[in-house]
C-alpha cells in the first residue's frame, strides 16, 4: 500500500505541473549524501512515520460479490496515516520557495486521491485515500528532531497526512459438496442423500435403503 499512495502523489503533483521545468520529484531521505548528489531543482517527498488510525477500526466481515455472485467474505479494511515531509531543493532560497509554493497550492488544493491517481489495491478497494497538508508534524516529534535523524541542515518543509487503507484477509467461500449432502437420522441404513437439481436423477431425497424385515414399527408391542 505504501508504494501505492507513494505513486498517488506523484500523479497529484505532476498534474499540478509539479515540480515543472525539468525538475525532479524524488522520494528518497534528504541525507547530506543525497543533498551532495542532486543536480537539478527537486521536490522531495519523504515519508518519516507511519501509525495506525484506530478511531477507524470496525468489525464484522465484508461481503464480497463477483459477478452478482458471493464469492467470499473479506475482514475490514485497517487504515494508516502516512505523514511526509515536501521540500523544495535548489541553490537559491528564492527558488526554492518559488517550487515549494506550487507544491503547497497543488497539495491544499485536493482534500484526498482523485479516482486516476490510484493504483492496485487502493484502486480496487474503491476508497477515499484521504490528505492533509500544512498540520503540525506526527505525534511526539518535531521538526528538529526529524532533520537531526536525517543529518541535515533545517529547512521550510510542508508536513502532509495521507490516511489510506490495507485491505482484510478475504477468505473465499468454499465449493458446494460434491454428489449432494448425506443426512443421518438414526442406523446406517436409514441415511438418506440429498440431491441436487443439477445430479442425475430425480431431485430431492435419493430413495431409501431397503429396511430389514424384522424390524419393529414405532408404537409396536413390548416385549
Amino acid at each position: 500500500m505504501i508504494h501505492e499512495v507513494d505513486e498517488g502523489i506523484r500523479r497529484l503533483l505532476q498534474a499540478g505541473g509539479v515540480p515543472g521545468g525539468g525538475g525532479e520529484l524524488a522520494f528518497e531521505a534528504p541525507t547530506t549524501d543525497w543533498t551532495a548528489r542532486r543536480n537539478a531543482p527537486t521536490v522531495n517527498v519523504f515519508l518519516y512515520d507511519i501509525r495506525e488510525d484506530e478511531s477507524r477500526r470496525s468489525a464484522g466481515d465484508l461481503e464480497v460479490f463477483e459477478g452478482g455472485e458471493l464469492v467470499g467474505h473479506r475482514r475490514p479494511p485497517r487504515w494508516f496515516r502516512l505523514s511526509y515531509l515536501v521540500t523544495a531543493w535548489t541553490n537559491r532560497p528564492q527558488d526554492e520557495h518559488r517550487l515549494l509554493s506550487g507544491a503547497l497550492v497543488c497539495l491544499a488544493g485536493h482534500s484526498r486521491l482523485a479516482s486516476e491517481w490510484l493504483t492496485g489495491s487502493l484502486a480496487e478497494l474503491d476508497l477515499s485515500v484521504l490528505l492533509e497538508s500544512g498540520g503540525p508534524v506526527s505525534e511526539g516529534r518535531a521538526a528538529t528532531d526529524v532533520w537531526s535523524a536525517l543529518g541535515g541542515r533545517l529547512k521550510p518543509a510542508v508536513n502532509l497526512v495521507v490516511t489510506a487503507p490495507v485491505a482484510g484477509v478475504l477468505t473465499p467461500l468454499a465449493p458446494p459438496a460434491a454428489g449432494g449432502l448425506v443426512l443421518i437420522g438414526g442406523p446406517e441404513e436409514d441415511a438418506r442423500r440429498l440431491r441436487y437439481d443439477d445430479v442425475a436423477g430425480d431431485s430431492g431425497f435419493a430413495p431409501a435403503r431397503a429396511r430389514p424385515a424384522d424390524r419393529r414399527r414405532r408404537g409396536g408391542p413390548i416385549r
